[in-house]
């Protein structure tokens, strides 16, 4: 369990839950975190053919209940699983083990489909913070409503076209956080940027496009290219703009290719949302550097690679006398294993498709062209952890892959 590197953001569960009250005093948000990254990895070794089928279905379905956005598939995917846990119980332990709590959990697709996901009135947030705040001992209920209801006497003013002195000063709040940056998109536009990662085929992004994150520091700035550098940023704007030829300066090309520019602008961070992504080039946020992408591969099916964020940076490109600022990030990938059970190791009746953790290798592959990304292909972020896998002989040390769900959310 203390192996698991987990980002600053998503929380954090009691360090030694083998000792003492363990798991008695979890709250939601930690038995979410437990199930969602450490459950498969931790306990699959100590578990049933019948208890990893239970855990492998109900770790999918938290997964899919507890996402920001959720498709309609998916919760039906959710539901029907829901019902084959049930069953499983109830076969293997009998029915006296199926608790009201189970039956209460099959309206949970009901209640996502009147009310939005989970996220939209579970209190994940409050429930982590409530009782670390000093008691005020003030009524604080009365409070909290008497501020939501003369915010709404006040939207409602605003709203309604009536002229009157001062109101403008009203309608004055500053939204901090990462929220301007998503209100300046539409919601057309916050739609097409998530499909940007998810329909690889369809994406025809070049990093240019407009996106609700920015760059942050660590910085440094007119950053000249290595000549090996240059060779992929050519090979990138070559294989993205099919209509036009690119070379490095003083290099080969056809006549009329456009030079690419020899300096970039380096970041050890960017904010995606409400997300921030880190990169091995800043040590303080290594552990939210990486990352999930798709790509189609040489024989034309579409696949998940996990890699690890070198830095991201933004070089501009002249196209038709006009600067065209890019947006991409430098991975480096990691290595697949040698066969698909392997890949799937943490599969219950070669579900290969819905299995939430796989086993890659720990060793990259050869930098290349395909180490440069837009950041719009970025599908998520996950919690490397390594794994060992023993037989007769020697024991094999993979990296378990345990992704995580996207803070990101359409309003």
């Amino acid at each position: 369990m203390n192996e698991f590197q987990i980002p600053s953001d998503l929380g954090r569960i009691p360090g030694k839950i083998y000792s003492g009250e363990g798991f008695a005093n979890f709250t939601a948000d930690q038995w979410r975190l437990f199930f969602n990254i450490y459950a498969t990895v931790a306990l699959w070794d100590h578990l049933s053919v019948v208890d990893r089928k239970i855990l492998t279905h109900y770790v999918r379905i938290c997964s899919i209940l507890v996402s920001r956005i959720v498709e309609t598939a998916f919760m039906n995917e959710a539901h029907q699983r829901l019902v084959e846990v049930i069953k499983l119980i109830e076969n293997h332990y009998g029915r006296d083990m199926i608790t009201p709590n189970l039956h209460l959990s099959l309206h949970l697709c009901e209640c996502a489909h009147d009310f939005g996901p989970l996220y939209a009135f579970w209190c994940f947030s409050f429930e982590r913070m409530n009782g670390s705040f000093p008691n005020s001992h003030r009524k604080i209920e009365p409070e909290i409503m008497r501020r939501l209801m003369n915010d709404n006497q006040i939207a409602n003013l605003i709203s309604s076209g009536i002229e009157i002195k001062g109101l403008d000063l009203l309608d004055n709040t500053t939204v901090v956080g990462s929220l301007p940056e998503t209100d300046k998109f539409s919601l057309d536009e916050m739609r097409r940027y998530l499909l940007y990662s998810q329909d690889i085929r369809q994406s025809l992004i070049t990093g240019q496009e407009p996106f609700p994150d920015e760059m942050l520091r660590p910085s440094t700035e007119n950053i000249v290219l290595s000549d090996d550098m240059l060779d992929r940023m050519v090979e990138y704007y070559n294989a993205t703009y099919e209509m036009y030829n690119f070379r490095k300066p003083f290099g080969e090309g056809p006549e009329g290719s456009i030079v690419i520019n020899v300096k970039m602008n380096k970041y050890g961070r960017c904010r995606i949302g409400s997300e921030i992504f880190g990169s091995s080039m800043s040590s303080r946020h290594v552990n939210s550097s990486f990352i999930l992408a798709k790509f189609v591969t040489s024989d034309g099916e579409v696949d998940c690679y996990p890699g690890q964020i070198q830095y991201f940076f933004k070089h501009t490109i002249n196209l038709q006398n006009q600067s065209a600022e890019h947006f991409l990030a430098y991975v480096r990938w990691y290595q697949h294993v040698a066969s698909s059970d392997v890949r799937y190791y943490f599969s219950s009746d070669d579900e290969n498709e819905t299995c939430t953790v796989e086993l890659w290798r720990s060793e990259f592959y050869h930098e290349s062209r395909d180490c440069i990304i837009p950041v719009h292909h970025i599908l998520g972020r996950f919690i490397p952890v390594k794994y060992k896998i023993s037989d007769r002989r020697n024991a094999v040390e993979y990296l378990a892959i345990n992704p995580i769900n996207r803070k990101y959310h359409i309003k």
